[in-house]
């Protein structure tokens, strides 16, 4: 990845983190060993701005794909959730889903 200190890099970071954060049971971020294996990684591939390397623009790209698919199963997993069928639904309930009204019936 490249180093720490430029801003893809980094926006990148973040973006996993505050996913992981969301994703994650545990208390401290920093007791998950899911951030603590992305640091060393960011650690490992980190390079200078001196040097052109191909394993940092891969390893920022595999960086911003794993955020790419965690943050999509996320947002899959609570659209299901909203929308799953229940089974047979009324119409009132039906329109108040997709936000819409049914008028009220006239009194004979």
């Amino acid at each position: 990845m490249a180093s720490l200190t430029t801003k893809p890099a980094l926006v990148t970071l973040r973006q996993l983190l505050s996913e992981l954060r969301k994703q994650s049971s545990a208390k401290k971020l920093s007791d998950n060993q899911m951030v603590q294996y992305v640091f060393s990684q960011y650690r490992k591939y980190q390079t200078t701005d001196q040097q052109l390397c191909k394993a940092a623009d891969e390893m920022h790209y595999r960086a911003k794909t794993y955020f790419d698919y965690m943050h999509h199963i996320r947002k899959y997993k609570e659209i299901n959730t909203e929308f799953k069928g229940k089974g047979e639904r009324s119409v009132e309930d039906t329109a108040r889903m997709v936000g819409f009204k049914l008028p009220h019936d006239p009194k004979p």
